[in-house]
């Protein structure tokens, strides 16, 4: 049996299927999960969260990555509920796009002044980067 994932947005279930690891971008870095893994709940950071085989791609060997904005997932008895504040498949972002606004959140946070405009244009970072990193992935498995 491999693992039962459900990812659920605040808009809609994202998607939901059969694959064997997934890769979550954790607040205290990536953390994966495969068969048997342990019963946890981990807050979800900003970034790129990858699916492998199963139902998620229709190979055992291809990744499927996509952007989570943040969130919570439990692990438990090879059901992965993910609970994201949103979520962004790498096939619905513009290569183009992603990368002009990474470059561009990049520029915007190192000119930041002030706390607030840091911490804003920190979350913007976050996020472009996360869309940019994923798009980045898709090429690198075509």
């Amino acid at each position: 049996m491999s693992l039962q994932i459900s990812i659920l947005t605040p808009e809609r279930p994202f998607w939901n299927g059969q694959a064997d690891e997934i890769i979550l971008p954790t607040e205290t870095g990536e953390m994966g999960v495969l068969k048997n893994h342990a019963p946890i709940i981990t807050g979800l950071d900003v970034g790129a969260m990858l699916i492998r085989g199963g139902q998620a791609s229709g190979s055992k060997d291809e990744w499927n990555s996509y952007a989570i904005m943040g969130g919570f997932a439990l692990v438990k008895q090879n059901q992965v509920t993910i609970l994201a504040n949103e979520a962004v498949s790498a096939e619905n972002i513009n290569p183009e796009e992603a990368k002009e606004a990474f470059e561009s959140a990049k520029a915007n946070l190192e000119k930041a002044e002030g706390v607030k405009e840091k911490v804003e244009a920190n979350f913007a970072y976050k996020r472009a980067k996360a869309r940019y990193q994923v798009v980045k992935v898709l090429k690198k498995t075509i």
